[in-house]
């Protein structure tokens, strides 16, 4: 069975933003990874926004989707409760919408890793308890 890996905004920014200081290891990351990468609309808008003023940006991020090196599998609707939940345990960090997007999708691909530079992933929890598999660069 093929690895499930769940994508964030940071290292999909950095894939298209050269200027990132995590461009050359996120562009390894996704040349080594089989796609499709699993993602949510939460994730898309960010990385669409972050990248509005870089020449083709969102452009890249959607081809992305288009060519299934992403899939946006997860509709937040229908997991409004545990959302809620996880943004109300983490509010103090604060937890972003696409944060607890993200956790929630790890609850339900257990055998997942996500795919991120944000620190944050290394405070949250899934099913409240149990460490989050990370892709993340050295050091991190």
């Amino acid at each position: 069975m093929k690895p499930v890996v769940l994508l964030d905004t940071g290292p999909l920014v950095a894939a298209i933003n050269r200027r990132d200081k995590h461009h050359a290891w996120a562009r390894l990351q996704l040349a080594e990874l089989s796609p499709p990468l699993l993602s949510c609309e939460a994730v898309l808008a960010e990385a669409c926004f972050l990248l509005r003023a870089a020449p083709g940006g969102a452009d890249a991020v959607l081809e992305l989707v288009r060519r299934g090196v992403i899939e946006v599998s997860f509709h937040a609707g229908d997991h409004v409760a545990p959302i809620a939940r996880l943004m109300k345990k983490y509010a103090d960090m604060p937890m972003s919408f696409a944060d607890a997007c993200l956790v929630r999708m790890s609850e339900i691909h257990a055998d997942s890793s996500t795919f991120t530079i944000d620190k944050d992933f290394r405070q949250y929890r899934r099913h409240g308890r149990q460490v989050i598999p990370l892709l993340v660069p050295t050091g991190m």
